[in-house]
């Protein structure tokens, strides 16, 4: 009884021994044992002494390779008898062929070196394509085929369609390259009046608020002014006098040709009435200047002397207040700024572009003008560009002349200036949103039927929307454009792949 439960024990403890073993080979991340009944994945292939894809034969076995250490990927293959003896590389003839998606054929040939076989050709990105491989030793052949899938998936049209993945064809494209940068929207300055009232004053009226519209001529204010009332009583007692003058100079005329009177008597009553003349016009000129009108001179000596100090201001401009500065009874200054009129139905943007780009800026070049608060784009033209490059900025101010008839592009609002530096046909471009990173590459991933591939890329020069492709892709091919994302999800469901 002792006896068989010893044997027993020791049989208990040999199996958790060997569990124990298998379990530590395995590692902590080794399936469940009811995980061996689930189907093989891409890389659950024999292995040979290196670890790699492992070919098994009657008289002939080989274990395959991609070798990229320090060099481009190539194939390194060793070769082993029917025991898994390694054998001289000299004693076998290889050949292999990678198909690859869309019907493309890689044929490599073998040279021995050290105890493999080496490709005679570089073995390019992606690693995914069918393979077959003939090998001849003593002049007995064999061949064998598998597939090797790395970065590929394969989506039926429901699924291309329900993940809205568009399909486009690598092809030629009108490539333009834009400079952005950033502006401001401000008045057109030759459109704007600063309106002083050239005399002081005390405000009586005020007619107009900022944001009002006027019209050229439109009464903005009034003000009741004692130097106006001097200018206006100057220029009423110089019309009298003049009037006066004119009259005696009539007289003396007629007398003289009477010759009851002397002519030097007319040629005074001529110079004094000259004179008046001229003071009358100086006083006409200085209420001019203040801005009273020339037909308003003839109905002074008329109106009311109550009116003698009222001082209309009047709009000198058609377009919007955007600044008063006055309010009644105030007292204002010759010189102060009353109202400021600007006409908007045209502005300015104001941009500085970096001098790096100043090369590909022109008078008269078209400029799109992009507001992401409004949601608003427009185009104006280039009508000036600084001389000067700021020492700090680093960049030369630059004028956008805007139209703006509905008055939606207001003084002050920051944009987005963007000016076209280069536009040209460029052989081979993809949509910019079909580029996507995988492992260490930008790729983007071609169709061929309902199989998608990671295609790696060599990328140029971008407009925003296409980008060009340099190397990598072929004319006529298709790849999927948007949604491109969807499908790197899906390879990354299946697990990594890149095993050589």
């Amino acid at each position: 009884m002792r006896k068989t439960s010893a044997i027993s024990a020791a049989v208990v403890a040999v199996v958790g021994v060997a569990l124990v073993m298998t379990v530590m080979r395995q590692g902590p991340d080794a399936p469940a044992p009811e995980a061996a009944t689930k189907e093989p994945g891409a890389l659950d292939y024999p292995r040979g002494p290196h670890g790699q894809r492992f070919l098994a034969g009657d008289s002939l076995q080989l274990e395959i390779t991609i070798f990229e250490t320090g060099v481009r990927p190539q194939f390194r293959v060793y070769p082993y008898d029917a025991t898994k003896k390694p054998i001289p590389p000299s004693e076998v003839k290889l050949a292999i062929e990678l198909h690859r998606l869309g019907g493309r054929v890689d044929r490599i040939g073998f040279v021995p070196e050290a105890d493999y076989l080496r490709g005679d050709a570089v073995v390019e990105e992606p690693h995914s394509f069918d393979v077959k491989v003939k090998a001849e030793r003593n002049s007995r052949a064999q061949e064998w085929a598998y597939s090797q899938i790395e970065g590929k998936v394969q989506l039926g049209a429901d699924a291309v369609k329900s993940t809205g993945i568009e399909i486009r064809t690598v092809g030629p494209r009108q490539m333009t390259t834009t400079i952005e940068v950033p502006g401001e929207i401000k008045p057109d300055a030759t459109r704007v009046a600063h309106v002083v009232p050239r005399l002081d004053g005390v405000v009586t009226q005020v007619l107009k608020q900022a944001g009002d519209p006027v019209v050229r001529g439109d009464l903005l204010l009034v003000i009741s002014s004692r130097e106006l009332a001097d200018s206006k009583s100057a220029y009423m007692v110089a019309s009298h006098h003049m009037e006066f003058t004119r009259v005696k100079l009539a007289r003396e005329e007629n007398l003289w040709k009477k010759k009851i009177s002397a002519e030097q008597d007319y040629l005074e009553a001529r110079r004094t009435f000259e004179e008046a003349q001229l003071t009358e016009a100086v006083a006409a000129q200085k209420l001019v200047a203040l801005g009273a009108s020339t037909t308003s001179l003839k109905t002074l000596a008329t109106d009311p002397l109550e009116n003698l100090p009222r001082y209309e201001i009047r709009a000198p401009l058609s377009g919007t207040v955007i600044q008063r500065d006055v309010n009644v009874g105030e007292a204002v200054a010759a010189n102060k700024d009353a109202f400021v009129i600007a006409d908007l139905s045209s502005v300015w943007v104001e941009a500085a572009v970096p001098a790096s780009d100043l090369n590909a800026v022109y008078q008269g070049q078209q400029a799109s003008v992009l507001s992401k608060d409004m949601g608003r784009e427009a185009t104006g033209r280039i009508s000036y560009i600084g001389s000067l490059v700021g020492e700090e900025t680093r960049s030369a101010p630059t004028r956008i002349v805007l139209a703006n008839s509905d008055g939606k592009w207001r003084p002050g609002l920051f944009v987005s200036v963007r000016l076209v530096k280069t536009s040209t046909t460029v052989p081979l471009a993809v949509f910019t949103e079909a580029i996507q990173t995988f492992r260490d590459w930008q790729v983007v991933f071609i169709r061929s039927g309902d199989w998608f591939e990671a295609r790696p890329v060599e990328l140029g020069r971008s407009d925003g929307e296409w980008i060009e492709v340099l190397k990598g892709l072929s004319p006529g091919e298709k790849y999927a454009a948007t949604n491109s994302f969807a499908i790197k999800a899906e390879i990354g469901k299946l697990g990594a792949t890149h095993d050589h």
